[in-house]
């Protein structure tokens, strides 16, 4: 009886073809894998057809899904490598770590979020490294390998042994680059023994997941089996030998009293941006589409490298052709044999790259680190695979809609008029109604028009799949579970723009049930509403969905009672509402307006539209009401044709008069500036105003008014601001100087009739000299 331990780590395509090569050596009757137990079901789904890495399982639990782990694999992962080898001849293939039913039952574990199971070289899980192009070994610091303990990073402390200052180049060239993998695994297990002079772990939790893997072995021998393969985190490999094993002998009391919750297991699609994680089985991988690169192009890794950079820099539109490649690959050849390499690595043809076919800017080599050196890969699971009713209706939705999830971001025109489009929209809006953007609403780029249009940014995320277990509660397809959770959202809501809000997302969800509910619990909430301020805001959401009435065939028309509910005590609660504010709540009044403003023009009901401009133009004359609010209703009204070009400069001269408050003409020209700024350019009694307001100030009321003003004219574009400038520099404009407009008497009739030949010469028509 023999066991082997072969310390491994994650994601290594070396790591894995030397595994690969032992285990053929070998011929083990059984494999333990460092893994989770709970999955043990699901494993055999690892040779299915349909399974393509990347993948990961998925533990969770079914009571809480948001206490979740993920456990990554790809082709070159070693662990994989040995599972398709096992399953591949039907041998034994076992999980041995502690079971996640332990540790997600731990008291301290935190939950919330899905996390990924910590490194098997026990990296920290702090935030991944950013991309580093070392150009050879460097001087470890004095020091710095106390900072922190051993076992947190053990291949740093072998790295900074052999003189490299980042492990991720010493791993590349010692174990990735290495030709003769003969006495790979023993060389680790010797040096991480060594590391582990004290093999008892400092961790409570690492000593319980190490005795349960030393737990499941002799269980294996206990079953007679001869030839054991154990592969583990190199870390752990000294602690699991078959001379250990009888060493730790109080595995069962450290194992006792740990508790147990309930737990599920399945596979999920992965990303290889994922891999670049370093939490977790993610850790250390910080080019995860170059693995995957010298795992399936091995012989010529340098030239297709190469050659993909070209591919990729061309597809963008810059200059790379056949001559620079062969250069690229000469350049990073050479850059090897300069520093004793059999051949180039990821540093080599990263300065190759950037100094050939980047002609040294460093710009496009971001694209080649996204593209290439990471990549988009998003890997498959086979239909068998476990899931909830929740994920198998989207599954069915995709295939039905002709939707492939994606890890690239797309950009989508939906024309809600095409059926198929209209699904779509609707499929995505019921899963934002579930916290799962797939897609986000962007504002419409094209040339069409009207409410027919609707544009997508798309983009698949890998926790969608934590986010769909835990929607299931509220329902077995998109449309219950969003009317479901919709309804207990509106039940929360504590005040009416919240419910208007979520009225409008269940509309264009297209959710009957949920927007019957709403509609009542709106008109209860409105019937009792108070506060001017927020009816105002809870206008958007009803003009929204009675807009969207026509294009989601809901009856809008059971909200138009509401909307004039509210308008009433809007317009007669206004006066009141706007008397007595500060800075601050002035501000937030303006917002309202804006919001009912923008609500009724909507609507388009001229009889309600035109109330609430006189409502405005009472606001507008209206002493002890903040400047800032009369600018404001002063500028609309203006805006809407309902104050002539004399009234606004009768309003700005009373606005600005000295018998005004400082303060309170500034806050009133900020409200009367709010808007398009070409409208006010030629109302040069406002200007005049202005100019004079200004001119009167002194210096001490200029400097502290100066913020204010600046705020005011900021909402301008550069254009608009220069053109404003010029119109006070013609305010002031003599005859004969430069400015928006010549005198006529100044022009030279003599000189302009010379140049009317030349003209009609260009412009092609017939000149008579006059």
């Amino acid at each position: 009886m023999s066991i082997s331990v072969f310390g491994i780590r994650h994601h290594g395509p070396g790591c894995a073809r030397s595994l690969r090569a032992a285990l053929e050596a070998l011929e083990p009757d059984i494999v333990l894998v460092e893994g989770p137990p709970d999955a043990q079901e699901v494993l055999p789904l690892l040779t299915a057809a349909g399974m393509k890495p990347p993948v990961a399982l998925l533990i969770y639990a079914p009571e809480k899904p948001a206490q979740a782990v993920y456990y990554p694999f790809a082709t070159f992962s070693p662990e994989w490598q040995t599972l398709s080898y096992a399953l591949a001849r039907s041998l034994p293939a076992r999980f041995m770590d502690l079971p996640q039913a332990f540790q997600l039952g731990r008291d301290d574990e935190e939950t919330g979020s899905p996390v990924v199971p910590p490194g098997l070289e026990g990296e920290s899980p702090e935030a991944a490294p950013s991309h580093q192009v070392a150009t050879g070994p460097a001087e470890a610091t004095d020091g710095q390998e106390e900072t922190q303990p051993i076992e947190e990073d053990p291949l740093d402390l072998l790295a900074r042994a052999a003189g490299y200052g980042d492990y991720e180049l010493w791993w590349e060239r010692q174990i990735e680059q290495r030709r003769d993998m003969q006495g790979l695994f023993a060389g680790i297990l010797e040096a991480m023994s060594e590391l582990r002079a004290d093999p008892t772990p400092k961790n409570e939790r690492e000593a319980q997941r190490e005795a349960h893997m030393r737990q499941t072995i002799r269980a294996a021998q206990q079953e007679g089996f001869q030839r054991i393969a154990v592969v583990c985190g190199a870390w752990h490999s000294p602690v699991l030998t078959e001379e250990t094993l009888n060493r730790f002998k109080d595995d069962a009391a450290t194992l006792s009293g740990l508790k147990r919750v309930k737990v599920a297991a399945t596979w999920i699609p992965w990303t290889s941006g994922r891999l670049s994680y370093r939490s977790g089985y993610g850790a250390g991988v910080t080019s995860p589409g170059w693995y995957e690169h010298i795992w399936t192009a091995r012989d010529k890794a340098t030239i297709r490298w190469s050659a993909q950079a070209a591919q990729l820099l061309r597809a963008e539109g810059l200059d790379a052709s056949s001559a620079s490649v062969i250069e690229t690959v000469r350049l990073a050849e050479a850059l090897a044999a300069m520093r004793g390499l059999s051949i180039p690595g990821l540093t080599e043809l990263h300065e190759a790259i950037q100094a050939v076919l980047c002609h040294g800017n460093p710009e496009p080599m971001a694209l080649i680190r996204q593209r290439l050196e990471i990549g988009n890969q998003l890997g498959e699971v086979p239909p068998e695979t476990p899931a909830v009713p929740l994920q198998r209706d989207l599954e069915n939705k995709q295939r039905r809609l002709r939707i492939k999830p994606s890890t690239a971001i797309e950009k989508v025109d939906l024309d809600l008029r095409k059926e198929n489009d209209r699904a779509r929209s609707r499929l995505y809006h019921q899963l934002r109604l579930l916290n799962i953007e797939w897609g986000k609403p962007q504002r419409g780029t094209s040339r069409q028009l009207g409410t027919f249009h609707e544009y997508w940014q798309v983009q698949w995320q890998v926790e969608f799949v934590v986010k769909l277990i835990e929607a299931n509660v509220w329902g077995n397809t998109t449309e219950k579970a969003a009317s479901g959770y919709a309804r207990h959202l509106a039940e929360k809501a504590e005040s009416l723009p919240e419910l208007t809000d979520l009225l409008n997302r269940v509309v264009l969800a297209e959710l009957p049930e949920a927007i019957e509910h709403l509609l009542s619990c709106v008109q209860t909430k409105a019937a009792v509403a108070a506060d001017v301020r927020q009816m105002m805001d809870a206008l958007p959401p009803l003009a929204l969905v009675a807009r969207e009435g026509d294009v989601r065939e809901t009856k809008s028309e059971l909200l138009l009672p509401v909307i004039d509910g509210l308008f009433e005590r809007i317009v007669i609660g206004l006066p009141g509402a706007c008397s007595s504010l500060d800075d601050e709540a002035a501000q937030a009044m303006v917002k309202s307006l804006n919001h009912a403003d923008y609500s009724l023009e909507k609507l388009n009901r001229e009889e309600q539209y035109t109330e609430w401009l006189r409502a405005l133009s009472y606001l507008a004359g209206r002493e002890g009401i903040h400047g800032l609010v009369r600018g404001r209703c002063c500028r609309i009204l203006f805006d809407k044709q309902r104050l002539s070009a004399d009234e606004l400069q009768r309003a700005a001269r009373l606005a600005l008069s000295s018998a005004m408050p400082a303060g309170q003409a500034a806050a009133w020209i900020e409200g009367v500036l709010q808007g398009s700024g070409q409208l006010l350019l030629n109302q040069d009694g406002l200007w005049k105003a202005l100019d004079q307001w200004l001119s009167e100030l002194g210096s001490e009321s200029f400097v502290e008014l100066l913020p204010l003003l600046r705020r005011a004219f900021s909402g301008f574009s550069a254009p608009e601001r220069r053109s404003m400038g010029e119109k006070v520099r013609y305010l002031h404009a003599t005859p004969g100087t430069s400015g928006f407009q010549t005198a006529a008497a100044e022009i030279d009739h003599q000189r302009a009739s010379s140049v009317l030949p030349v003209l009609a010469q260009i412009l092609g028509v017939k000149s008579d000299g006059n």
